[in-house]
């Protein structure tokens, strides 16, 4: 199909080929450099050289983020959930004032 792209990422000085939509590459590229530059850091900070634990970090590190930014994506949900109901109440009792008068 013309909407699938093969495709060639390096993680960890390992080349891995995807097969992927055309719409995802510029996303996967992204996201490849930046596992490589988290393993980089992680190589530096800590003197880790073997390969896989350096991406076992990475992956829980990216892990963490997603998470993190989930829980606030729900916290943010939530205090806007309650924040249109307290809306919708007063409007709601506005609209019942005005209807006796």
């Amino acid at each position: 199909m013309d909407d699938e792209l093969h495709i060639k990422v390096t993680l960890g000085n390992r080349v891995y080929p995807l097969k992927i939509k055309r719409e995802e590459e510029e996303l996967i590229r992204k996201a490849a450099k930046l596992v490589n530059e988290n393993m980089r850091e992680l190589e530096e900070s800590y003197a880790v050289r073997d390969r896989q634990d350096l991406l076992a970090m990475t992956a829980l590190f990216f892990a963490n983020k997603a998470l993190e930014r989930n829980d606030a994506g729900d916290i943010a949900f939530n205090e806007t959930t309650e924040a249109l109901h307290k809306l919708n109440q007063r409007i709601a009792g506005y609209l019942n004032e005005n209807e006796r008068s």
